[in-house]
């Protein structure tokens, strides 16, 4: 009984142990990398083959990314069941009403099937443009620095499209309103 009792209060205090040593070990990391939610890039990265993406509206036409060209972008990666991305889409079409006349646009990529995304549509309209990516758009936002391929991803993009900013994560009103402040600054030093 008591050898029993022994390797229960081992196992409960290895297990203790461990998942300290997993929190000291996460904490180093996020500290040492300044975060992992949010990130800046140096004004001179660019996404590869931006300009060449082709994708498809809910509508079933043709979504040229070129047509962007010359403008600010926000590009959010999302999907119908994904929480956080659904929670954010609301945020996400204020600031596009807010600051069209500004000149920045706004593109949705749904991670998603096309049933899916024009249901959610219907519910919840949307005044930015959306595309459907399915799962390549996990293989794409890899490519454009979403290291874990989570949802929602966000990347900023400036006239020139060089990336500005990166969210793994939910956007917020401060990463809008920083965002926003990123572009003014720019153009005002343009």
């Amino acid at each position: 009984m008591k050898t029993d009792e022994t390797k229960r209060n081992a196992l409960i205090l290895a297990t203790a142990f461990a998942a300290l040593g997993t929190g000291i070990a996460a904490y180093w990391w996020h500290s040492k990398n300044g975060g992992y939610s949010n990130f800046q890039t140096s004004e001179s990265d660019t996404l590869p083959n931006l300009w060449d993406q082709v994708f498809v509206t809910p509508a079933g036409s043709d979504l040229k990314l070129a047509s962007f060209r010359k403008t600010p972008l926000l590009i959010n990666f999302w999907a119908t069941w994904c929480p956080p991305c659904v929670e954010e889409l609301p945020l996400l079409d204020r600031f596009f009403v807010e600051n069209q006349s500004n000149g920045i646009q706004i593109l949705g990529l749904a991670v998603d099937k096309a049933e899916a995304v024009n249901s959610f549509l219907r519910k919840t309209p949307l005044s930015f443009p959306i595309a459907i990516t399915g799962a390549s758009g996990i293989t794409l936002s890899k490519s454009w620095g979403n290291l874990s391929a989570g949802l929602p991803f966000s990347i900023l993009l400036d006239a020139n499209g060089h990336i500005m900013q990166r969210k793994m994560g939910k956007l917020n009103s401060s990463d809008l309103t920083t965002w926003l402040a990123a572009l003014t600054s720019q153009k005002l030093t343009s």
